[in-house]
This record gives C-alpha cells, structure tokens and sequence, in this order.
C-alpha cells in the first residue's frame, strides 16, 4: 500500500461501515471506483432515462439479447 493511500484506507474503513452499514469484507471487495460513486455528491439531477436505442445497443453488445 502507498504512503499516500494508507492513511485514507484505514480512515474509510472505519467510516464507511458506519455511514453504509457495511462489515469489514464488504468495504476491502469494493473497489476505489465503487467507494468513489457512492461517496461523491450527486453531480446534478436525475440521470436522463435510457433511450430504445440504448437498451437496443447495450442488448447487442451483451450478445445475450
């Protein structure tokens, strides 16, 4: 672990279970990127919804659809 990133890993680990109601296991599985998304303010209001064409896109690149 860095020396940068220690201080904050230790810090969030004891706030996180506490704000979200996580155990132990569930904070060190989540990635930075998923502490980051759920920790950072809403950028601006509702997300648009998606669109046909995005379900029908999404559905392509999954294969399954």
């Amino acid at each position: 672990m860095s020396e940068r990133l220690a201080p904050v890993a230790l810090r969030l680990s004891g706030l996180v279970p506490r704000l979200l109601g996580w155990c132990p296991d569930t904070f060190w599985a989540a990635t930075p990127a998923e502490l980051a998304a759920i920790l950072m303010p809403d950028a601006g209001g509702d997300p648009a919804p998606l669109s046909r064409a995005d379900l029908n896109r999404l559905m392509e690149q999954d294969g399954h659809g």
